[in-house]
């Protein structure tokens, strides 16, 4: 977690700065967002902390100093991470669900709760706010978390930048990104931009997991008048990445790097996605703000999965070749009044946010069959088509009181409505008429209290609901094999309690949040088979947790990062997953949820001068993980180290060079990068690569 510096603590936030539908807003607009002052936990990573000496390829390299947050790489580009805050998001067997994701106030998470990381542009973030419990229900339908980037906006004097990665397994990254501005964006006619594109390439720690990936991302922004900004921003993503799936345990211990299946069914997965968004605030009056933010997107996906022909000779099956094709759209508005009563000032926010998504889901055979011969990896006859269209339609309140110099309340509530609804156009014999609808609705309540022991040192207590529905693909197929959607399933809902203390210890920032949530109709696996997994409510869980973070800088050069996270997750009831429900099925109360660690901590030590020799060691350590609802299988805990080196150099005022070199996994440790929770087969395992190296430049010119 990246401590915030005095000065940033004061500084305003400008006019264009990104902002969202949370009680984080007030924070934003009246005194920038602070780790110590904002009465929820949340962590703040800063543009500098994802780039330096790092790959700028995932997530997963800067966000494991973030407490509550359990971000494990797959090895596999086709399935994206696997990302969950405070448990929620553990059990998705591809991309993110439970935790809410925004890229410069564009959802990168769809109005089903399905999300996806491969849109962010890591070379142009400014910075990534991690937001955790009570206050993360006033983004919607997101029981865990939010995760908020915010991209560089240009200013003067105008840069060029130029970078490059190689590393272990072919793996190569390659960037330019311009950015500057005409005038200081206070005049009428001042435009600041910042332009990137990237592109990475691996040919994959294991078999059959080469990659490729291209990246741009553009952000242009002018100054309308004395009091308007228009913002315009534009991303695209192309992935093309073959899938090398999961392993049993038997395998993974034999051969980490083997893909056993991936060769002959030729599992891969591409994705093409372009979107802009569109962003409008003014100043109405001194204390009145609007802001529009508008945005439109699609996106592409072929997938070939490793399902056996023997699965689907049976009618009913959807095929293994999925295709995709997703147009999605939304618009939020929202409307800010800052005033004061007696000596009271306030904060009020209002607002609507309306998403859609349309999806063309279709489905083909993975193989032909000719004079006898069965080729697989190709694609067949459908077997599935379908036209989903999902929307939410949420009215949001919120507001803050600085009800003495100490105290301070916050409190909000949304009303989130989900609809869906399915029109099958493929019926046949077997197969029959899987069409159908449904909608959701939930009051999102929150309330926070803070208390200013000291101007250093604040204390919380937070409590609010959370809301989770499920996704379309939660959504598509039955435990009992079925026709027909899994219309039966209930959206979980979540009440946290949460208390918190920040203090701040000279340059550095120490925090301690603990919490419970427990939650009724959680989702889980019931069955995970020939490329479908379905999911049944798990009844009642509880997560009760306890998150430290120390984020200190001293001796000038030298910082300290430190993060822990206890993690307690549990089924409190019974749970079964299929139409018998005999005692073999159940999963008795008490076990624990899969895919979650306990413990996690993390640890890094650096030395950074401006210029000159830089060098940093970091340590991860990750508690054994349930692999299954039985809690019959586990990735066993690990302990791996890291550490990086490099020079900095500045010359003639106008260019400077930073060159890195970096090993990963030390010590060649043996472990599970990530688990594919309840898989039918007992391949759970996702191997993590041993030993790795790489390497890159970064040279940048300024135009004075």
């Amino acid at each position: 977690m990246a401590a915030e510096q005095p000065a940033a603590a004061d500084k305003k936030v400008k006019s264009d700065t990104s902002e969202d539908n949370t009680l984080l807003i007030i924070k934003q607009q009246n005194n920038g967002l602070s780790e110590l002052d904002t009465p929820a936990a949340v962590s703040i990573v800063n543009g500098d902390d994802v780039r330096d000496s790092k790959p700028q390829v995932n997530l997963s390299e800067s966000l494991t100093a973030v407490p509550g947050l359990q971000v494990q790489n797959r090895q596999n580009y086709s399935q994206d991470l696997q990302l969950s805050v405070r448990g929620f998001g553990s059990s998705s067997t591809y991309g993110v669900s439970g935790v809410r994701i925004y890229v410069d106030g564009i959802p990168a998470t769809m109005p089903d709760g399905q999300g996806q990381t491969s849109n962010i542009d890591l070379s142009s973030v400014d910075k990534i706010e991690v937001l955790r419990g009570p206050f993360s229900a006033l983004y919607g339908n997101a029981s865990g978390g939010v995760v908020n980037v915010e991209t560089q906006s240009g200013t003067q004097p105008t840069t060029l930048t130029a970078g490059t990665y190689f590393g272990s397994y072919g793996s190569f990254r390659n960037s330019v990104k311009a950015s500057g501005a005409t005038g200081d964006g206070t005049h009428a006619g001042d435009v600041n931009y910042e332009i990137s594109a990237s592109r990475f390439t691996t040919q994959g720690f294991r078999d059959h997991s080469s990659a490729r990936k291209n990246l741009g991302n553009g952000k242009l922004g002018v100054r309308l008048d004395d009091r308007s900004t228009l913002t315009l921003m534009f991303n695209s993503v192309s992935v093309d990445a073959g899938d090398p799936g999961g392993l049993t345990e038997s395998e993974w211990k034999a051969n980490p790097s083997q893909s056993p299946r991936a060769d002959q069914y030729n599992t891969n997965k591409s994705i093409d996605q372009t979107q802009v968004g569109l962003r409008y605030q003014r100043e109405m009056t001194d204390n009145d703000q609007l802001s529009i933010m508008t945005y439109k997107g699609e996106r592409h996906t072929t997938q070939y999965q490793s399902i056996p022909l023997s699965a689907q000779l049976n009618p009913a099956h959807s095929g293994g070749v999925i295709v995709l094709e997703r147009r999605y759209q939304g618009i939020d508005t929202r409307w800010t009044h800052n005033d004061q009563i007696g000596s009271v000032p306030f904060t009020v926010i209002g607002g609507l946010d309306y998403e859609t998504m349309t999806e063309r889901r279709q489905g083909f055979e993975n193989y032909n069959v000719v004079d006898g011969y069965t080729e697989y990896g190709v694609k067949g006859d459908q077997r599935r088509n379908e036209k989903n269209t999902m929307w939410n339609l949420d009215p949001y309140l919120q507001t803050s009181w600085k009800l003495t110099p100490r105290w301070t309340l916050d409190a909000g509530v949304r009303y989130s409505t989900v609809s869906f609804d399915s029109k099958d156009y493929y019926i046949t014999q077997g197969n029959g008429d899987d069409s159908g609808s449904t909608r959701y609705h939930k009051a999102l309540p929150m309330g926070s209290l803070s208390y200013a022991l000291t101007p250093a040192w604040n204390l919380y207590a937070s409590a609010g609901r959370g809301f989770e529905t499920p996704t379309i693909n939660q959504l598509s197929y039955r435990p009992d094999g079925a026709s027909g959607l899994n219309i039966n399933l209930k959206p979980s809902t979540s009440n946290t309690v949460e208390f918190g203390s920040k203090t701040r210890i000279g340059y550095g920032l120490l925090t301690a949040a603990v919490f419970q949530t427990d939650t009724d109709n959680d989702l889980a696996v019931a069955t995970s088979s020939g490329g479908r997994t379905s999911y049944v409510n798990a009844g009642k869980t509880r997560r009760r947790g306890l998150e430290l973070s120390l984020d200190q800088q001293f001796a000038s050069d030298w910082r300290l990062r430190m993060a822990w996270t206890l993690l307690d997750a549990t089924y409190r009831n019974d749970v079964c997953g299929t139409s018998s429900c005999s005692a073999a099925d159940v999963t008795p109360a008490g076990n624990k949820l899969p895919g979650i660690a306990r413990n996690s901590a993390y640890a890094s030590l650096g030395w950074a001068p401006p210029e000159g020799f830089h060098a940093g060691t970091d340590i991860r350590y990750m508690s054994d993980i349930q692999a299954n609802d039985d809690n019959t299988a586990q990735a066993p805990a690990y302990t791996i180290v890291s550490a990086n080196a490099g020079y900095r150099l500045n010359w003639r005022s106008n260019w400077s060079l930073d060159l890195f070199t970096r090993v990963d996994n030390l010590f060649d440790r043996h472990y599970v990068g990530s688990v594919i929770v309840n898989e039918s087969n007992g391949r759970y395992f996702e191997p993590a690569p041993g030993r790795n190296w790489g390497g890159g430049a970064t040279l940048t010119y300024t135009f004075e």
